[in-house]
């Protein structure tokens, strides 16, 4: 018996068979996590910013304002949260948005927009 405690086997070669409509032989599931606005960042009361989050390999948490991490974040929700719900528009495809509370409350005017999609929201935490 194996007392490791995670589970790293599943089904192996024998995986369940699933009856999706249509005979789909896939289903698919697109999810976009909203979290610029909800990082590490001294404007929302931390001791420094985001470290971890980040494009910026190995970055370390600054004491100050730090404004390469901020305008990271800042283009997913001035520019490409946008472009990613045009583009599921134009396609006709549904969004799942995980998104972070704190991030979502501070643009509301992109969670109306993914409402008046009929795209689904999805609690990502507060932070």
């Amino acid at each position: 018996m194996n007392a490791y405690p995670r589970d790293l086997i599943g089904h192996g070669r024998n995986p369940p068979f699933a009856d999706w409509p249509g005979a789909a032989r896939i289903a698919v599931q697109f999810v976009l996590n909203y979290e610029e606005g909800g990082e590490n960042c001294v404007l929302h009361g931390d001791a420094g910013s985001e470290q971890f989050l980040s494009e910026i390999i190995g970055a370390a948490s600054y004491p100050a304002r730090h404004l390469s991490m901020e305008s990271i974040y800042e283009y997913g929700s001035r520019v490409g949260g946008w472009r990613i719900l045009d583009e599921f528009a134009r396609r006709g495809l549904p969004l799942t948005v995980f998104g972070v509370a704190m991030a979502m409350q501070r643009n509301p005017d992109f969670v109306h927009a993914c409402l008046q999609a009929g795209h689904e929201i999805a609690s990502h935490g507060w932070r």
